[in-house]
């Protein structure tokens, strides 16, 4: 396993992190402890998850995940072992199970959501907390445009950046990111901790994939000039990139299966064109479509770490394994021919 510097003055992490949104809704407990067990053994480090977590979102399922993650540290006593990531929610009055439905990353939100992501995960730190998704109105989560509206009124970024410096200073985090940010978003912060001596985000997690290579457009610079990584999040585009989906198939249990209408950006026909053609390259080359995938990602100059999810054993063994793969360079230019010709279709 390869392992990679988190920001400026992070740990050593993984080049493949554990992501976890399935537990406690299309894995059990017992599946997440089994995919700790192995992960670790195979040398990933890193684990991510959320206080919103299982995915899709129910008050039921809110912060399992992070409760099995705790189980695990407490039956294994292995806490040095790994680094632990996850997340306070952003501006939500959808999630009305959340702190009354009025979760926003201001002070008092972000000091609630850590010290309740400490008590399910029954550990006395975080290593990498990060806001979920900006407090400000702004094109995320598939929204390519930005319209700006005047009337809005986001919390200060050095509230948020305050609270997190504080939760710093008081052990119960050691480092903080961002996610689903935008390239203004992230060089805001970096001109707060500059203006006011506070510490700077290490890292940013977005999705990036052969589908969505939208964080090329601003912010692979700014990773790379500002040493600000990314942590890529959906590399397979929930799983359509493995092929599995192609000519209208929908497997048992997966997760566009059951949760499709949620997720429309990956059923667009334009998605289903290039998928075709990258798992085309892949099997012509002799190599698993996944891994490809992820081979390409793991290989960009400004990711720090790819997240990968399993709802299977064989699914998690095969994606670990892409840490070996190497591309070959006609693979790679097919790949970029594919990308000139269909560009981000999911963004």
């Amino acid at each position: 396993m390869e392992y990679r510097p988190l920001g400026n003055t992070g740990p050593d992490i993984s080049a493949i992190c554990l992501g976890t949104m399935t537990w406690g809704e299309q894995n059990t407990e017992s599946d997440g402890h089994e995919q700790l067990d192995y992960a670790i053994d195979q040398g990933v480090n890193f684990v991510d998850t959320a206080e919103m977590y299982a995915i899709p979102t129910r008050a039921e399922t809110y912060g399992a995940t992070e409760k099995i993650i705790g189980s695990w540290l407490a039956s294994r006593r292995c806490r040095d072992r790994i680094v632990l990531a996850t997340k306070v929610l952003g501006p939500t009055t959808q999630m009305t199970w959340v702190r009354d439905g009025k979760s926003v990353p201001d002070r008092k939100n972000i000091v609630a959501a850590c010290d309740a992501s400490l008590k399910r995960l029954r550990t006395d730190y975080i290593d990498l907390y990060q806001i979920h998704w900006p407090a400000r109105n702004t094109n995320c989560f598939g929204r390519l445009g930005y319209v700006h509206d005047p009337d809005d009124r986001p919390v200060p970024i050095e509230e948020s950046h305050g609270a997190m410096a504080d939760l710093i200073r008081q052990g119960k985090i050691r480092h903080f990111g961002l996610s689903n940010e935008t390239p203004w978003g992230v060089m805001a912060f970096l001109r707060s901790a500059e203006r006011n001596g506070l510490p700077r985000p290490q890292s940013v997690q977005n999705p990036y994939s052969l589908l969505n290579r939208t964080y090329e457009i601003g912010l692979a610079e700014m990773s790379i000039r500002e040493n600000v990584g990314l942590l890529a999040y959906s590399p397979l585009g929930f799983g359509v990139l493995s092929g599995k989906y192609l000519s209208g198939a929908r497997p048992r249990g997966a997760r566009l299966t059951e949760f499709g209408h949620r997720f429309p950006r990956y059923q667009h026909p334009r998605v289903g064109t290039a998928t075709e053609r990258y798992v085309a390259i892949a099997r012509g080359a002799g190599i698993d479509p996944a891994q490809m995938a992820l081979a390409y990602c793991l290989r960009q100059p400004f990711v720090t770490s790819v997240i990968i999810g399993a709802t299977t054993r064989d699914q998690l063994t095969a994606n670990i394994g892409a840490k070996d793969l190497v591309l070959p360079e006609d693979v790679r230019a097919a790949i970029e021919a594919v990308h000139r010709e269909n560009p981000s279709p999911a963004p």
